[in-house]
C-alpha cells in the first residue's frame, strides 16, 4: 500500500526563489518508493495552472487563488469561506485517486484549516516552523493585531486536530504544548532544521583560503526581522571588513536597509538560485544570523546555521535562543545583545581561526549529524 501526501505550502513553489524546510520535505516524500503522489497545495494571489515541480517533476502544484491579488486580502487564506469551494474541488479529485492508498495531510503553515475536515485523512501532521501569528518586524500595529487573531484561530484548529505536531524549535514546542490539554501533549515533538550536508561540504572543498579580507556573510531572505542598524554599526566601526548579503529584498523599502547599503564595505547580491548558494558560502569568512529581539525571532531556528557549519564556516547568531544549545568555541556563538562591540569582539576571535583545520572539522561534524535525510527519517519513524 502506497501513500499520497498533500503538503500545504505557504506560497507557490518558487514564490521568492528560496528553499524552505517545506520544500525539502515535499521532495523527500516524493523520492520515497512507498509514495504514490505528492501534492503541493498552496495559496496564490492570481490564478495558476497546476504543474509538476521538484527536482524530478514528481510534485504536483495545486494553487488556491486569493480573494483579490492585493496583500491585504491574504487573510482569506485562514478563513474557510474564502477557499472552501476550491478545496472541495481538490478533495473531489483526491477521492478519485485515493482508492486503497493511505492519504496524509501535512500542514506547513496554518492556512486552509477547513481542509482537515473535508477528507478522511489517515494522518494529519502539522510541521510548525514559525510563530506565524507574530509580526515578522516585531511591531504590533492595529492591522497586525487583527491578522494575529485570524491566524491564531486557524492555527488552534489545526493544532487540535493534528495527530502529530513537529516543532522546529524548543520555543515553538513550549508554545504548542501550552495550548493543548494534557492528553494531547505527547503528540508534539521538537525536530529542528537540517542541512544538505553533501551539497555544502563538497563545495566548501573548493575554497582556496583567505583572500585578504574578512567577509561577514548573511544568506537568506532580506526581511524586517534582521537587525540592519547593528550591521550598519559594525560596517562603520570595521571598514576593513566586508559584509556580504545574499537574498531577495523583502523589506518593502525599509530605510534601515537602504542606509546599510550606502556603506562602501556592504555588498548586496540579491536573489540567487538555490543551487548557487553553496558558491556564495565560499566567499564568506564568518556566517552571520543577525536577528532583532522579538517573539517571532525567539521561535526561529535558522536554516543557515548548519549550512554555514557544513561549509566549514564559523557562525554567529543574535537573539536566537533556540540555537543556544549548539554553542561551541570556534564553531558557533549565540549572542543575546544587539551591542555592536560584542559582535565585533566575537568576529575578531573567529577571524584568527577561520581556516584552522580542527575548528573546521568540529563545525562539519556537528553539521553532518543534522543532515536532512536523518531529520525526515526521524519524522517518518514517528509517523
Amino acid at each position: 500500500m502506497k501513500t499520497i501526501h498533500v503538503v500545504i505550502g505557504a506560497g507557490t513553489w518558487k514564490q521568492d526563489g528560496l528553499r524552505y524546510r517545506r520544500h525539502r520535505l515535499a521532495e523527500f516524500l516524493a523520492s520515497r518508493p512507498d509514495t504514490q503522489r505528492v501534492f503541493w497545495l498552496c495559496p496564490a494571489p492570481r490564478p495558476l495552472s497546476n504543474r509538476r515541480l521538484g527536482k524530478a517533476g514528481k510534485i504536483e502544484q495545486w494553487a488556491v487563488t486569493d480573494v483579490l491579488p492585493q496583500k491585504a486580502f491574504r487573510f482569506g487564506r485562514y478563513l474557510s469561506p474564502f477557499h472552501k469551494r476550491r478545496l472541495s474541488e481538490f478533495v473531489g479529485m483526491l477521492e478519485s485517486l485515493a482508492n486503497h492508498d493511505h492519504v496524509c495531510l501535512w500542514y506547513t503553515f496554518p492556512g486552509f484549516p477547513v481542509l482537515k475536515d473535508l477528507f478522511p485523512w489517515n494522518r494529519v501532521v502539522y510541521d510548525r516552523s514559525d510563530l506565524w501569528a507574530a509580526p515578522i518586524s516585531g511591531r504590533m500595529s492595529f492591522v497586525a493585531k487583527m491578522r494575529r487573531q485570524v491566524i491564531a484561530q486557524a492555527e488552534r484548529q489545526i493544532v487540535n486536530r493534528a495527530d502529530l505536531i513537529f516543532c522546529t524549535s524548543d520555543y515553538l514546542h513550549k508554545e504548542t504544548v501550552r495550548d493543548l490539554p494534557a492528553e494531547k501533549r505527547d503528540r508534539v515533538r521538537t525536530i529542528e532544521n537540517g542541512v544538505d550536508y553533501q551539497l555544502f561540504s563538497e563545495d566548501a572543498e573548493l575554497y582556496m583560503g583567505d583572500t585578504g579580507k574578512t567577509v561577514l556573510g548573511y544568506i537568506g531572505g532580506i526581511k524586517p526581522k534582521l537587525d540592519f542598524a547593528l550591521l550598519n554599526e559594525v560596517a562603520g566601526q570595521r571598514p576593513e571588513w566586508q559584509i556580504l548579503l545574499v537574498g531577495p529584498d523583502g523589506t518593502r523599502g525599509e530605510p534601515a536597509f537602504a542606509r546599510l547599503l550606502e556603506r562602501d564595505n556592504v555588498i548586496w547580491i540579491g536573489a540567487v538560485p538555490p543551487n548557487e548558494v553553496p558558491h556564495y558560502m565560499r566567499r564568506i569568512s564568518i556566517g552571520l544570523m543577525p536577528y532583532k529581539s522579538s517573539p517571532y525571532n525567539s521561535a526561529v531556528f535558522p536554516l543557515k546555521l548548519f549550512e554555514f557549519l557544513a561549509a566549514g564556516k564559523a557562525a554567529v547568531g543574535i537573539h536566537l535562543p533556540s540555537t543556544k544549545k549548539y554553542e561551541q568555541d570556534s564553531v558557533y556563538t549565540c549572542l543575546t545583545s544587539s551591542e555592536p562591540r560584542q559582535l565585533i569582539q566575537v568576529c575578531e576571535h573567529l577571524e584568527k581561526i577561520i581556516n584552522d583545520p580542527e575548528a573546521i572539522r568540529k563545525r562539519k561534524v556537528l553539521a553532518q549529524s543534522k543532515d536532512w535525510s536523518k531529520i525526515f527519517e526521524e519524522m517518518l519513524s514517528v509517523l
